[in-house]
C-alpha cells in the first residue's frame, strides 16, 4: 500500500491550524484544510482521513502536499486556475479595435456591429461583447469646439474668479437671450401615456409665431430676471439693462457675464454702460457659451417646459414662460460652480495638443 508523506508541525504551526480548524469565522474551505493537516500530522493516511471528512483521497493528498511544499500560505488560498480558453483570438480582438478606431467602412461613416462583424469574419453579438469590454460606442458621435480666442486665459480667469469669490456688496448675473423660441401647436392631439406605451405627439405642427426670452440669473440666489420680446436686436437688449438696473439695489455693483453677440457690444449700449458705471461686463471666450451659468437655466426650460409644449399662440408661449420664471423663482437653487479656471485651461490646452496631432497625422 501507499505511504502517504509524513508531516511533522511546529508548535506554530499547530497552533494557527488548531485555530482555524475550530474557528467560528474561519471559512469552511479553510477549516477543512486544517483539519486534513492535522489528521496527517497524527500519523493518519490519506483513505482514513477521506473517511473521517467524507472528502475524497484525492483531495486529502493534494492538500497534504500542498501544505509540505508552501506551508500555511498554500492553504490560504487556492492555486491559480487557467481559466476558459478565449472563443476569440487576441489578433483577432486587435484587429476590430484596430479598425473600430482607425478605419471606416466603404459605405458609411461608421461602424455597425454587423458590418464589422461581416469584414471580420465573427458574430456581431462578438463584436458587441469585444465593444463593450473596451468602452467603444462607434454609433455615437458628441460636438466640441475648442476656443481660438487670444485671450480665453484672461476672460476664463476673471469669469471663474466671479463664480467662486464674488465681490462683496455686488450682484453677479449671468445673461443672454434664448431667441426664436416657437409658438407650436401639433396637428393632431396626442396620446397620453399608460402601460406598455409612452406618451405619443405627432411629428408635424403648425407653428404660430415666435418670442425671444432674455434672462439675467443670479449666481448666488438662482433667481432669474426675465423679459420677453418679438426680437432681439440693441433695443431689445438696452431695454432689458434697464429692467435689471430698475430690479436690483441701487446701491449695489452689477457684473454681467454675456456672450459675445454683436448686439450686447453695441455703440448704443456701450454708451448705456458708460451712462451706469456700476454696470461692469465680462464676455466669455468666443466659443465658450459653456462658461455661462445662465445656459443651464435655458436647459432646463427647454427639458422641461418647451419640447413637449403646445402653444396655440405666441401670447400663450410668453405666459407658459413668465410662469415658469415665476416659479422657478419661488424656490430658487443656485447652480454650483466647482472647477477651476487652472483645471479648465488644462484641459483646453490638451485638447488643443490632440486636435493638432490628430491633424498632423
Amino acid at each position: 500500500m501507499r505511504v502517504a508523506p509524513k508531516i511533522e508541525l511546529t508548535a506554530e504551526q499547530e497552533s494557527a491550524l488548531s485555530a482555524w480548524s475550530n474557528g467560528r469565522k474561519t471559512p469552511v474551505r479553510l477549516a477543512e484544510r486544517a483539519r486534513v493537516v492535522l489528521l496527517a500530522a497524527e500519523g493518519r493516511q490519506d483513505i482514513q482521513i477521506a473517511a473521517e471528512l467524507a472528502i475524497t483521497p484525492k483531495k486529502v493528498a493534494r492538500w497534504r502536499q500542498r501544505f509540505l511544499v508552501k506551508g500555511l500560505a498554500g492553504l490560504e488560498r487556492d492555486a491559480p486556475r487557467p481559466g476558459r480558453t478565449p472563443s476569440i483570438a487576441s489578433g483577432t480582438v486587435a484587429e476590430v479595435l484596430r479598425r473600430t478606431t482607425q478605419d471606416k467602412p466603404s459605405n458609411a461613416t461608421h461602424w455597425s456591429t454587423r458590418s464589422m462583424a461581416a469584414t471580420i469574419g465573427i458574430s456581431d453579438s462578438s463584436v458587441l461583447r469585444i465593444w463593450h469590454a473596451h468602452g467603444l460606442k462607434p454609433h455615437r458621435v458628441e460636438t466640441f469646439k475648442i476656443s481660438n480666442d487670444k485671450l480665453f486665459a484672461e476672460k476664463l480667469d476673471a469669469i471663474v474668479g466671479l463664480y467662486l469669490n464674488p465681490p462683496e456688496h455686488a450682484i453677479v448675473l449671468c445673461v443672454d437671450e434664448k431667441s426664436q423660441i416657437q409658438a407650436l401647436d401639433r396637428t393632431q392631439p396626442g396620446l397620453p401615456i399608460k402601460k406598455g406605451r409612452a406618451e405619443t405627439m405627432t411629428h408635424d405642427y403648425k407653428r404660430y409665431g415666435t418670442t425671444t426670452l432674455f434672462a439675467a440669473m443670479n449666481t448666488a440666489s438662482g433667481k432669474v430676471i426675465s423679459l420677453c420680446q418679438q426680437r432681439h436686436r440693441h433695443q431689445e437688449w438696452l431695454k432689458f439693462l434697464r429692467l435689471i438696473d430698475d430690479a436690483t439695489p441701487a446701491g449695489k455693483q452689477i457684473y454681467l457675464i454675456a456672450d459675445n453677440y454683436a448686439t450686447h457690444k453695441h455703440d448704443k449700449v456701450q454708451r448705456w454702460l458708460n451712462r451706469h458705471p456700476r454696470f461692469h461686463v465680462h464676455f466669455t471666450p468666443t466659443s465658450s457659451s459653456w462658461l455661462n451659468m445662465v445656459e443651464r437655466f435655458f436647459r432646463d426650460l427647454t427639458e422641461n417646459r418647451l419640447r413637449r409644449g403646445v402653444f396655440r399662440s405666441v401670447l400663450e408661449l410668453i405666459q407658459a414662460l413668465d410662469d415658469f420664471v415665476d416659479q422657478h423663482n419661488e424656490n430658487p437653487k443656485p447652480f454650483i460652480w466647482t472647477a477651476k479656471a487652472n483645471d479648465i485651461l488644462a484641459k483646453v490646452l490638451r485638447a488643443k495638443e490632440t486636435l493638432h496631432n490628430g491633424r498632423s497625422v
